[in-house]
């Protein structure tokens, strides 16, 4: 779910898979996504009419339907301050829906914003989403559309459907979801690849006070980008901790960690295998003052034979953004630089700099391999802003 904040994301994901995603108590207090949310829904198809809910009962006819796919979504975060969060979900997506509000000039800000991230990612599989048309009178829900069919024109979604629906009264969510079955497919995998994962969430699930016996291992989140992983495989989390090397003159340095998985979770319960696509969350024997805080975000797990060096000083070929009211002049040596990769993001200054390719030098080492693609953000007075994206070399 990608778009302006207070565009409808949170409440529209709710509308797919009856979770409400906004659960920390600044996100409640404040009225925004701040992290990234998460929820399941499995998709339903009726035998007899063809309609779509999320229920085994159809809307129309009652009658039992049958599953169709099960689908995972990310409530991405709509606002600017945000950025790095949104392309931190947009990573590891398969397809996007594209929330505009109905009631609101397209495109906002964000709306335009997080449509280049998808650019910039490849990700070409998008639904448009024109949200709240029950705030506005059929003339202005018209003219919102041709605003929108306006604004795609030129860009990898200037195809994608556009469905009109109402978030908050669940209306028009069957044609929505056929829109999704349509034009989202999920993708061929290789499950014999070797097992890798973006870590978007790390957890301590233990109550405070639990006794020491009772103690359950740290708890990894994310998708499985290839591979499958079982329970009792061994498994290597990178970057990983920062430790002071005795090696080193006591400098910070960050050693990778290993474990073993115990058990496999989804939203619906346990899993012996997992294979590529949606969420799944690990269960391991890991302390859980590692994990705690979503501190493990941006690290990637895998087989560790399968797994590359982690880099300190990437090198990247890359380009500036361009669009209309963004002055965003060359970059300068020396020049702080935020990057975003997988569900990593890190600050640098740039120590090379010729023609269309840098190297940064980073406070936070991140795991990218070749041809890997990034964002990069520049300070634009009191802000980040996504200026420019690349791939490593």
């Amino acid at each position: 779910m990608v778009g302006h904040v207070d565009h409808g994301k949170t409440s529209l994901t709710k509308a797919l898979t009856g979770k409400w995603t906004d659960t920390h108590s600044e996100e409640l207090k404040r009225g925004i996504t701040i992290k990234i949310g998460y929820a399941d829904s499995i998709f339903y198809k009726c035998p007899k009419d063809g309609t779509y809910s999320i229920g085994e009962a159809c809307p129309k006819c009652n009658g039992k339907s049958d599953i169709s796919r099960r689908v995972s979504f990310l409530d991405a975060p709509g606002h600017e301050t945000l950025m790095t969060t949104m392309i931190s979900a947009a990573s590891i997506v398969d397809g996007a829906l594209l929330v505009i509000a109905a009631n609101e000039e397209c495109p906002q800000p964000q709306t335009a914003e997080h449509l280049m991230v998808l650019d910039i990612l490849g990700i070409k599989n998008v639904v448009v989403v024109q949200n709240k048309i029950d705030l506005v009178p059929p003339e202005k829900a018209l003219e919102n559309y041709a605003q929108i069919k306006k604004f795609l024109k030129g860009t990898s979604a200037e195809k994608a459907p556009i469905i009109p629906i109402s978030a908050t009264y669940d209306a028009n969510i069957d044609r929505l979801i056929e829109a999704i079955e349509t034009n989202i497919k999920t993708p061929k995998r290789d499950p014999d690849a070797p097992a890798k994962m973006y870590v978007a969430r790390s957890f301590d699930i233990n109550r405070p006070g639990a006794p020491v016996k009772k103690l359950n291992g740290g708890v990894i989140g994310g998708s499985l980008i290839s591979g499958t992983v079982k329970v009792g495989d061994r498994m290597q989390i990178k970057p990983g901790i920062i430790k002071r090397s005795k090696e080193k003159e006591g400098k910070e340095v960050y050693l990778p960690l290993e474990f073993e998985v115990t058990s496999l979770h989804t939203t619906d319960g346990e899993l012996e295998v997992a294979k590529p696509g949606g969420l799944i969350a690990l269960g391991t024997l890991l302390d859980p003052s590692l994990t705690k805080g979503d501190m493990l975000i941006g690290n990637i797990a895998g087989k560790a034979s399968a797994l590359g060096p982690v880099l300190d000083q990437p090198e990247i070929e890359y380009t500036l953004v361009k669009r209309e009211g963004f002055d965003n002049p060359p970059l300068k040596m020396a020049e702080p630089l935020v990057i975003s990769v997988g569900t990593a993001t890190s600050i640098g200054v740039i120590t090379k700099l010729k023609g269309g390719q840098l190297t940064l030098r980073l406070k936070r080492p991140i795991y990218a391999e070749k041809g890997t693609k990034v964002a990069l953000c520049r300070r634009m007075g009191q802000r980040w802003r996504l200026s420019g994206f690349g791939t490593v070399r």
